[in-house]
C-alpha cells in the first residue's frame, strides 16, 4: 500500500503547475478528510484541492490495483494508464486526464509530460550475433568451442530456470498468452502468413488451433513449473565474444514463465539451420542440438519439460516458417517446418532424441 505524504503531493503539483501552486487539502472523495491520505493506494482514489494563481482546482489521483487478470506487474498497469491518458479526452463525455506519472522508490510522484514514445537505454556489450556463428558453421566446420557454447547456453538456462515462483494464475496467464497473444501463436496465424497460404491453408490452421486448445487444458496441471525465464532466447538475441563467453538481449514476455519456452526457442533454430543442407536434423547442427538438449536435461533433471514442450515448439516453428520473416526458405525447408509444427502436437511427450520423425 502506498501512503503519500503532503509534501510529496505538493512537490508533484509544483513540478506540474509551477512554484506558485498551493495545496489546500487532500483526502477521501466527498469529505476531503485528510485521514484518507493514509489509505491512498491501489484502487482507492485521492481527492486533492489546490490553488494556482487565483483559481482553486481539484483533481483525483488514482493508482491501479494489481490483480491476476493480467495486471500482476506495474508495467501491465502502466500500459493501461498510458492508454487512458492518451485516449480518454478524445471520447465525448469522458473524464479528461490532467496528468500521468509514476511513484518512484522514494514515494515521490514523478510526472510524465506529453509522452509520444518511450525508450530504454542499455549498456554497450561486446561480441557478435550468435547467428553469425551458425552461418560460419554451415559454410565451414563445427569446432569444439561451438559445442561448448551450446552446452554453456544449456547450463545458463538451467541456472535461470532454477528460480521458481508459486503463482498458478501467472502460469495460466503465460500459457494463455502463448496461444492467444498478438505476438504469439494466434497473432502469427493471423498476421504472419498469407490467407489461403499454399503451404498451410486455413483448414490446417484451424485444426492446429483446435489441437492447441487441448494442450492449453493439459498445461493447467503444470502450474508448479512456473520459473524465471528469458522469454525470447534465440540466435539473434545472443552475443558471443571472442573468448567464447556470451550475453543475452531483449528479455521478453515477462519475468516468469514455462522453462520449455526458452529450451524450445534455441533448439528449433538448430533444426532450421540443419534443414538448409539436409532433409532432416543432421550434420553439425544435430551435434549442437544434442549437446544443448542433453546438457540441459542433465543439469536440470527436468524430464517433465518434455511433457509440456510441444506448443512452445509450435510457436517457434511458426516464427521460422513465416514467409514474412523468412522469405528465402526453399520450399522443402518450409514444408518440413510445417510438418514439424503439425506433428509435434500429436505426441504427449516430446521425443527430443528422434525429432526427425516430426518432419515427415
Amino acid at each position: 500500500m502506498i501512503e503519500l505524504k503532503v509534501q510529496a503531493i505538493e512537490t508533484y503539483l509544483r513540478r506540474v503547475y509551477g512554484d506558485g501552486v498551493r495545496l489546500l487539502g487532500a483526502g477521501d472523495i466527498g469529505s476531503l478528510n485528510a485521514q484518507g491520505m493514509k489509505g491512498f493506494g491501489y484502487g482507492k482514489p485521492l481527492l486533492v484541492r489546490f490553488q494556482v494563481g487565483s483559481e482553486v482546482r481539484e483533481a483525483v489521483f488514482s493508482v491501479m490495483k494489481g490483480d491476476k487478470y493480467g495486471h500482476q506487474f506495474y508495467w501491465d498497469r502502466a500500459a493501461i494508464l498510458m492508454f487512458q491518458y492518451e485516449t480518454s479526452a478524445r471520447m465525448p463525455r469522458h473524464v479528461h486526464p490532467l496528468g500521468f506519472g509514476y511513484v518512484d522508490g522514494a514515494d515521490a510522484l514523478i510526472p510524465v509530460r506529453d509522452p509520444k514514445e518511450f525508450f530504454i537505454v542499455n549498456e554497450k556489450l561486446e561480441g557478435h550475433d550468435y547467428f553469425l556463428d551458425l552461418e560460419r558453421i554451415r559454410k565451414s566446420e563445427l569446432l569444439d568451442r561451438d559445442l561448448e557454447t551450446a552446452r554453456e547456453f544449456a547450463r545458463w538456462l538451467a541456472g535461470v530456470h532454477a528460480e521458481k515462483l508459486e503463482d498458478p494464475p501467472l502460469y495460466s496467464r503465460r500459457i494463455r498468452n502463448l496461444l492467444g497473444a498478438s505476438e504469439c501463436i494466434l497473432g502469427l496465424v493471423d498476421e504472419a502468413f498469407p490467407r489461403d497460404y499454399a503451404f498451410f491453408g486455413p483448414d490446417r490452421f484451424k485444426t492446429l488451433e483446435k489441437r492447441l486448445i487441448d494442450w492449453r487444458w493439459k498445461l493447467k496441471g503444470y502450474a508448479h513449473r512456473l520459473s524465471a525465464v528469458h522469454g525470447d532466447f534465440h540466435p539473434w538475441n545472443v552475443l558471443v565474444s571472442d573468448d567464447g563467453d556470451f550475453s543475452v538481449l531483449d528479455r521478453s514476455r515477462g519475468e516468469w514463465g514455462e522453462p520449455g519456452g526458452d529450451l524450445a526457442s534455441m533448439a528449433v533454430n538448430y533444426l532450421l539451420w540443419a534443414l538448409y543442407d539436409h532433409e532432416k536434423l543432421a550434420g553439425p547442427f544435430r551435434e549442437l542440438y544434442l549437446a544443448y538438449f542433453s546438457e540441459y536435461l542433465e543439469r536440470t533433471g527436468d524430464t517433465e519439460v518434455l511433457e509440456v514442450l510441444a506448443p512452445f515448439c509450435v510457436f517457434r516453428g511458426l516464427v521460422i516458417a513465416s514467409p514474412e520473416w523468412y522469405p528465402d526458405h526453399p520450399d522443402p525447408v518450409r514444408r518440413r517446418l510445417f510438418n514439424f509444427v503439425s506433428n509435434v502436437l500429436e505426441d504427449q511427450v516430446f521425443d527430443w532424441e528422434h525429432v526427425n520423425r516430426y518432419l515427415e
